[in-house]
């Protein structure tokens, strides 16, 4: 046997996954297309992720927020409360962290800056552990299990085997297809841009969510440019793709003056203060999580519409589950891969994300419709939800990941 453990892609959940699970006596590889420059110095991708408490947690017995904070002292940033708002209207739905118990919703930090800390806790956890191998330049291409292992054939012809196998290649996971698992995906038909933009008015460290009539845009609030002390928030622009496209190659001054006219001047002039990048809106709900040696994990098991932040932490969640199901099964000298174990993995991992996944969906899309009675609607349910406190503790509970 090659691997106990073989896992298909080094994003952040594969590289979580492997750390999680290093010292207790497995062998992990880690197979991933990009080039070990790529994952060693990932460069910045336009995404700020949005951390719940118990996330942030996880992060913590990671190492990788300490190697965040070592790297860049002022990488995260408060989420201290978030406002909902629809279409023109002033009025907007208000979750107080105070509804939380915590000072702050959650933390926001660059998602470059999580890959690069994941992997370093890899190389750490490889050097004092000798138990994790990268292969990197590579990807699964062939991959079926049976009775006795799961089989992975790379591109570039290399065979493998492992006691199992862990699909943590996207949401669109080549992994998880050659298993034979399909998945439900509801294409919105838009995509989003994202980028970092400097603004007048200062945020509060207030995170967005503005469903406009025609487009969506977000907020997430990052800390003062460190430098000139400009204030500085994450933008998320959700359009059709043909829309977004012209936005993409526009010169800097013109999209400054788009976004300010775009966020209604709220915020005062806005100034493009990074590179900008566009991703389809895809949500992807796949039929099953696991089957025979093999299991799914990150946005491979669930790839979340990004209206509720939601999606990393899920992948944090699955992975702490998964990992804590292995090791226990590993120091009681059980199988790694048992279908018990792989079924109460799946059954956890479902109750925690799919009543989520189902609802952002649908708010997802009321909040894109734009006909009348649509809405007239939507400005009713926001101001019914605004005065109606146990939904906000609700939402507040699901923002900071505290139930």
């Amino acid at each position: 046997m090659d691997f106990d453990i073989l896992i298909s892609g080094a994003g952040p959940a594969g590289l979580c996954l492997a750390r999680a699970l290093s010292g207790c006596g497995l062998r992990i590889g880690v197979v991933e297309q990009q080039p070990l420059a790529a994952i060693e110095n990932p460069a910045y991708d336009g995404r700020e992720i949005a951390l719940t408490q118990q996330s942030a947690q996880s992060m913590r017995e990671l190492g990788l927020w300490a190697r965040i904070e070592a790297d860049e002292p002022t990488a995260f940033a408060q989420l201290r409360d978030a406002k909902v708002m629809n279409g023109p209207s002033p009025f907007a739905m208000v979750i107080d962290h105070q509804l939380s118990r915590h000072s702050e919703l959650g933390w926001l930090v660059s998602n470059h800056l999580i890959r690069r800390a994941a992997f370093q806790e890899v190389r750490a956890a490889q050097q004092q552990h000798q138990d994790i191998e990268l292969l990197t330049g590579e990807q699964v291409a062939r991959a079926h299990t049976d009775a006795s292992a799961a089989h992975a054939t790379l591109a570039s012809g290399r065979q493998l085997r492992a006691h199992l196998l862990v699909a943590a290649d996207s949401r669109f996971s080549g992994t998880r297809r050659a298993l034979g698992i399909g998945a439900d995906m509801h294409d919105f038909g838009r995509s989003m841009l994202l980028c970092t933009m400097a603004h007048e008015q200062p945020h509060h460290h207030v995170a967005w969510e503005w469903f406009g009539y025609g487009q969506t845009l977000a907020l997430l609030p990052m800390n003062d440019n460190p430098a000139s002390g400009a204030h500085r928030s994450c933008v998320v622009l959700t359009l059709p793709h043909h829309e977004l496209e012209p936005l993409a190659d526009m010169d800097e001054a013109a999209f400054g003056q788009d976004l300010t006219r775009r966020f209604d001047h709220r915020l005062g002039p806005m100034q493009l203060a990074s590179t900008r990048h566009l991703y389809p809106l895809v949500g992807v709900r796949p039929h099953r999580l696991v089957a025979q040696r093999f299991a799914c994990v990150g946005d491979a098991a669930v790839g979340m519409h990004p209206v509720t932040a939601h999606g990393f932490n899920f992948g944090l969640l699955g992975i702490t589950t998964l990992a804590r199901e292995v090791r226990t099964a590993q120091s009681a000298g059980q199988s790694i891969a048992a279908p018990g174990l792989l079924a109460r993995y799946e059954r956890a991992h479902r109750h925690a994300t799919l009543p989520l996944y189902l609802a952002t969906t649908f708010v997802a899309r009321l909040y894109t419709t734009d006909h009348p009675p649509a809405r007239l609607l939507r400005d009713a349910a926001l101001r019914v939800a605004q005065n109606f406190p146990p939904f906000k503790r609700l939402v507040a509970a699901t923002l900071s990941g505290k139930h």
